[in-house]
């Protein structure tokens, strides 16, 4: 390998480090978030114990509005 190609490689890499720092947490924790990637992995296809479906429909209408905020 030739030094111009190492440092070409070299620049690449703390581009990417770079960039990795500016992302926003947010944005990190959705990229990693493994229900970003494979939806159906985080559905659940269970019975809910009593009163329990209307604390998750509630929970999930507060937590989609907490995002779009």
């Amino acid at each position: 390998m030739s030094i111009q190609t190492l440092g070409r490689c070299g620049a690449v890499v703390c581009l990417v480090v770079v960039m990795a720092g500016c992302m926003s947490s947010r944005t990190t924790s959705r990229l990693f978030n493994k229900c970003t990637w494979d939806r159906d992995s985080c559905l659940y296809e269970g019975s809910y114990e009593p009163d329990e479906e209307a604390y998750a429909e509630e929970e999930a209408r507060r937590l989609n509005e907490a995002q779009t905020r």
